[in-house]
């Protein structure tokens, strides 16, 4: 018997793998979120951000992690994941992106935020 229905089920229920944003479209994405002000709670843009921010930071860690157990330099040495001196106000991080010249902002979010990373928390020596 064939399921071919299930599957189409399936991909209804399950939403696509969220494509990586440039920085570009999640500046555009931001800048409207915030003219929204508190009504942004309500836009379809705010999930896709917030996914987008998430992906990236968790990645982030994920390679910290990796290369200290591979014994390899850290790309950048953050405060302690979850202290309070490792959190950046949405507003720093947006002036941060914005800092981006307008014809490198077709990187990916994740470039932008390792190199922010990097600039915020540089390794010592």
């Amino acid at each position: 018997m064939k399921r071919w229905w299930l599957i189409a089920g399936a991909a209804v229920l399950i939403p696509a793998t969220a494509q990586a944003m440039t920085v570009e479209e999640f500046l555009v994405k931001a800048r409207a979120l915030k003219a929204k002000g508190p009504l942004a709670l309500f836009s379809s843009d705010l999930g896709p951000v917030r996914a987008e921010i998430k992906s990236v930071a968790t990645s982030y860690r994920a390679d910290l992690r990796a290369d200290h157990a591979a014994g390899r330099a850290p790309h950048s040495c953050p405060p302690p994941e979850g202290s309070d001196a490792a959190k950046i106000k949405p507003a720093d991080f947006l002036a941060e992106l914005e800092k981006i010249p307008p014809h490198q902002r077709s990187m990916s979010m994740k470039t932008a935020f390792y190199l922010i990373m990097k600039r915020r928390w540089p390794c010592p020596g």
